[in-house]
């Protein structure tokens, strides 16, 4: 048989055990793939937030009269009048439509990407704009970063044989640079795209929240002119959308409005005073920001320049009252949109915090870590015995697919002008906030103890296999008390000057990130979804089935009949046969770690920001050898021109001997301990095996 192929994406760790879900323990039963190479099967299960919610809100829902297992379209339907109306015309709008999309490798514009291709495929191209060098690395980002990722397996398996074919008859990478005049585009290429544009979403940002000053101004805000200028060329342009953040206002408290900024909205003079101090800013001048950014970064030394400048950010964002530079900055882009605009028919999407997908094109796809991961995948493994927030906290999570499908709406809706209700005619009306915590709020109480339930039936295992017991979540409000629990939970014996430097680094991260994180687990605002619920009600029967948006459908979880199947999961993975892994809140990753055989067994867990692999003989329990970082960076070439992207801090072999197994270690790892460690500690950490007899690292035929 052929080699399967391997489909990556980065997750936290590959320690982190969980039980599977019933979906891929059914799939793996069904999967008994013989291959003659190493093979990795990937499967993601429901969104993780909507598993836990549905255990603690069973009973409260079941008292209400509301079935958990009945099915979500027809609650939806229920809720929409007993006349349909005729529809947005969604796909009538986009089919034959030319695209520019930036951030193309950004996780939104992958998932938009795909949805389109998949239930629109009459289309005519999308402009995917993609930084490189030249057309050919262009085309290898697109091919490596984007298509060839698990998320388009849907698509690959709808068109089998004619999928790249299809995939190059509708994409087209543009070597282009957002931070430059023009995009970075070339001129005739550029021509070309302006007299066939019909519709530009700009979804390229920079989302670290306290990212060097510069940097984050560069795209986030002068990034937001470039390509408004550009946009303005574009002969028969329908529709501009731009992607925010819901946390561009700087409300924080009560129902918050999805406003925009509106003309003006930013002054250089420090005496104006406005009625409403949420919506207008005053004494901000953009310009000024921009060029206190430019004269410190050249007043700096080199090796001062990041911290210099990400302090900067922070400071100026706090000042005029938002939480970090990531929300600043797009506020400033925003800002800039509304003032330049013209009459472009400008769309503004606001989605709150993005996870996983909810259905499409399946349920759990994450890329990257997202803002809930860490702290989750912290608690499981019993190293947060307490959460610095406000426990009456709404958490505003969204999953990606609610942001595509309602972006493609609010895009048909504009598009065609006679869809357009009579009564939208105020300046907010092309302002969409798609979030939830109105609608369907999460409370940070709620989901401690929807965790709890969660890691106390599914817990996670420690490096000698022992399942780890969570205590109930402890909430702190104050930031002393947290860094004291965190310092009694590592332990107040002295450790060696090593341990003791990697702990009090440990505990800076942790003031550090709680710090940072202050707004979101303090906040007490409500995002009101109005403009989302707007476009529900023009909904057809075929569009609520096809571009969902209710965000009550986040109500899923668990039946007793998942737990009994997952609980089946469990105890195969206690004799090596099924493991799964926690990667994120907003998704399980499943794994699978098969007893030795021909036809092989797999896995692809590794750790961010790795420093070293070792190959361990699952037969013999030796550690065979090291793989620095020299080796590292070969494989991740060989794997980049087979089609597997390295770009996210994750690295997957398929490169190995026979039977040998991956485990990724950490720098501050030492060999002893990973010698010492008995057999199920070491299946607890494999993250890839080999079946094929002659494969090497060097001459491999990936």
């Amino acid at each position: 048989m052929g080699t399967v192929s391997l489909n990556l994406f980065p997750i936290i760790s590959s320690r982190q055990r969980l039980n599977i879900n019933r979906v891929f323990a059914e799939r793996l039963l069904k999967n008994k793939t013989s291959t003659n190479k190493f093979f990795c099967i990937d499967q993601i299960s429901k969104n993780f937030s909507s598993d836990l919610r549905r255990l603690s809100s069973a009973n409260n829902r079941k008292d209400s009269g509301i079935v958990l297992e009945k099915d979500s379209e027809s609650l939806t339907n229920g809720q929409l009048s007993s006349k349909m109306p005729e529809g947005l015309g969604i796909i009538d709008f986009f089919g034959g439509k030319n695209l520019l999309i930036t951030g193309a490798t950004g996780f939104l514009a992958k998932v938009l990407v795909e949805k389109i291709l998949r239930t629109i495929p009459e289309v005519n191209k999308m402009y995917l704009l993609i930084k490189a060098k030249d057309k050919e690395a262009g085309m290898e980002r697109l091919m490596n970063e984007i298509v060839n990722t698990e998320l388009f397996e849907c698509l690959r398996e709808k068109h089998g044989t004619f999928f790249e074919k299809f995939i190059l008859s509708k994409l087209v990478p543009v070597v282009g640079n957002m931070c430059e005049t023009n995009l970075g585009i070339e001129e005739d290429v550029a021509n070309c795209i302006a007299r066939e544009v019909d519709v530009i979403i700009n979804s390229a940002a920079t989302t670290t929240f306290d990212e060097r000053f510069d940097v984050a101004l560069d795209l986030n805000t002068v990034g937001a002119a470039r390509i408004l200028n550009f946009a303005k060329k574009c002969e028969k342009l329908n529709v501009y959308v731009h992607v925010s953040t819901a946390y561009v206002s700087r409300q924080s408290e009560g129902k918050i409005i999805g406003q925009s900024f509106g003309k003006g909205h930013y002054v250089a003079s420090t005496s104006d005073i406005f009625e409403e101090p949420h919506k207008h800013v005053r004494g901000l001048d953009i310009k000024a920001e921009i060029k206190l950014a430019s004269e410190m970064k050249k007043s700096l030394k080199e090796n001062e320049i990041d911290q210099k400048l990400k302090d900067l950010g922070m400071s100026r964002a706090q000042e005029y009252g938002w939480p970090n530079t990531y929300a600043f900055t797009k506020a400033m882009g925003e800002m800039v949109v509304e003032d330049t605009k013209g009459h472009l028919p400008v769309i503004i999407i606001r989605p709150s915090i993005i996870e996983s997908t909810l259905k499409e094109p399946f349920p759990g796809w994450m890329e990257g870590n997202r803002m809930m991961d860490p702290i989750m995948l912290l608690y499981g493994k019993g190293k947060l015995p307490c959460f610095y927030s406000n426990p009456n906290t709404a958490l505003d999570v969204i999953p990606v697919d609610i942001v595509v499908n309602s972006t493609l709406a609010a895009i048909a809706k504009h598009g065609r002008k006679e869809s357009i209700p009579e009564d939208s005619n105020s300046s907010d009306d092309h302002v969409y906030q798609i979030t939830s915590s109105v609608a369907n709020p999460l409370i940070c109480r709620d989901l401690s103890d929807m965790a709890y339930q969660y890691f106390s039936l599914f817990p996670c295992f420690d490096r000698m296999g022992n399942p780890i017991h969570v205590s109930a979540f402890k909430f702190v409000t104050s930031l002393e008390d947290f860094l004291s629990d965190m310092k009694n939970t590592n332990g107040n014996e002295k450790h060696s000057p090593r341990k003791e430097l990697i702990k009090r680094k440990s505990m800076e991260h942790f003031k550090y990130f709680a710090e940072l994180y202050q707004p979101y687990t303090f906040f007490n605002g409500r995002f009101d979804n109005n403009g989302i619920e707007k476009l529900m009600k023009c909904f057809s029967r075929e569009e609520i089935k096809e571009f969902g948006l209710d965000v009550l459908d986040l109500m899923l979880g668990f039946t007793d009949e998942d737990k009994q199947k997952t609980g089946v999961a469990q105890q195969g993975a206690g004799k090596g046969v099924v493991r799964g892994v926690l990667g994120l809140p907003g998704r399980l990753v499943g794994g699978i770690m098969g007893e030795s055989s021909a036809q092989g067994s797999g896995g692809h867990h590794l750790v961010p920001m790795l420093n070293h692999l070792w190959l361990i003989d699952l037969h013999s329990e030796n550690i065979l050898c090291n793989l620095p970082q020299a080796e590292l960076r070969l494989l991740c070439s060989l794997l980049a021109n087979k089609g597997l992207s390295d770009n996210a801090y994750a690295l997957v072999a398929e490169v190995l001997k026979k039977l040998v197994a991956i485990v990724p270690v950490y720098c501050h790892l030492f060999i002893s301990e990973l010698a010492g460690m008995d057999r199920p500690s070491l299946m607890s950490q494999v993250c890839a095996v080999s079946t094929d007899l002659h494969c090497n690292l060097v001459n491999a035929e990936i």
